[in-house]
């Protein structure tokens, strides 16, 4: 099926699927895979030194001569070293999330590169579209990492986000099958970000613990935590459990801040501590039953949106007559 939209014009890709950029997990094997398969693959440079960046972006061009581009958190505390390799090297997309996009959107376009910011509510959609960003990603509260404090679900979210914006929209939180990816289609959404799915595959540099842990959790094992800092969709562990009891006996922002410490994702998704390590996913991981190739993956997606496309409505099985 030969299909174009403003997405995929807009990044020169075959699939409206764009692989979100989460830290820990999300390197140039992953993005590489991605772009091969025909998504846009993204580097997360949330968790990179600048110079781990760079070496993940050189090693994406040689291993993909498609789009792709690096999702940069605009709160990173060597931003400037960031975007200095994004320019050198010349990325053609970069997607910006937890911050304000006027900071480097304008400095990112005079080089000739598309920019899409992540936003969680219909307000700063617009204040995206008003800095000049040529798309917004709007992400609902079933997401995992970090997300806003709406708390507003990507059902309920996307149809806001259309309705205030002109420029292209992609829609993310709790896709991961093609007909969630076909449902917020039709609300509005032009494409959509697909992270939690993608962390269980064997390009994803997580590790093997934390996609099994995914794999084996069911509904409801992530909650929504440390609302009073980034609020962050965790799975229960250990280390949830010692937030949740802070946080319901009035912990200050200072403690919470020493209780998080600065390595403690690495240490869950990364490194692999199931219970002292930080684990964050989306709901959808509920869903997610196996571990596959990045390229299966996109195939899967695009497969069942199209039969879906085809067949909207619910089928029941019909069950044989004994």
């Amino acid at each position: 099926m030969t299909f174009q939209n403003r997405i995929t014009k807009l990044f020169n890709i075959e699939y409206p699927i764009v692989q979100a950029g989460m830290i820990w997990a999300s390197g140039w094997r992953l993005a590489s895979a991605v772009s091969n398969a025909g998504g846009l693959g993204l580097i997360g440079a949330g968790s990179m030194y600048p110079d781990t960046l760079l070496e993940h972006i050189r090693k994406c061009k040689a291993a993909t001569d498609k789009p792709f581009g690096v999702n940069l958190p605009l709160l990173y505390p060597d931003i400037d070293q960031h975007v200095k390799h994004i320019l050198e090297e010349r990325v053609p997309i970069v997607f910006t999330s937890a911050g304000n996009p006027k900071t480097w959107t304008q400095t990112l376009k005079n080089e000739g590169i598309t920019v899409v910011h992540v936003v969680s509510s219909a307000k700063f959609a617009l204040k995206s579209q008003d800095a000049g960003v040529d798309a917004v990603v709007a992400e609902g509260f079933e997401a995992g990492g970090h997300n806003g404090r709406e708390e507003t679900t990507t059902l309920c979210l996307i149809p806001q986000v259309r309705q205030a914006i002109d420029i292209p929209l992609i829609a993310a939180g709790g896709i991961g099958t093609g007909k969630a990816m076909f449902a917020v289609m039709a609300l509005g959404a032009e494409g959509a970000q697909v992270g939690s799915r993608f962390v269980c595959s064997p390009e994803a540099s997580s590790h093997d613990n934390f996609k099994t842990a995914i794999v084996k959790a069911g509904e409801g094992d992530t909650m929504l935590s440390l609302k009073r800092l980034t609020p962050v969709r965790l799975i229960r562990n250990h280390f949830y459990q010692v937030v949740s009891e802070a946080e319901a006996r009035g912990a200050s922002n200072e403690e919470l801040v020493q209780l998080l410490g600065r390595a403690r994702a690495k240490l869950g998704m990364f490194e692999g501590d199931l219970e002292e390590g930080e684990l964050e996913i989306g709901q959808v991981s509920g869903q997610i039953n196996d571990i596959k190739p990045a390229a299966e993956i996109v195939q899967d997606l695009w497969n069942e949106f199209c039969a879906t496309k085809e067949q909207p409505f619910y089928q029941p099985a019909v069950r044989p007559v004994i």
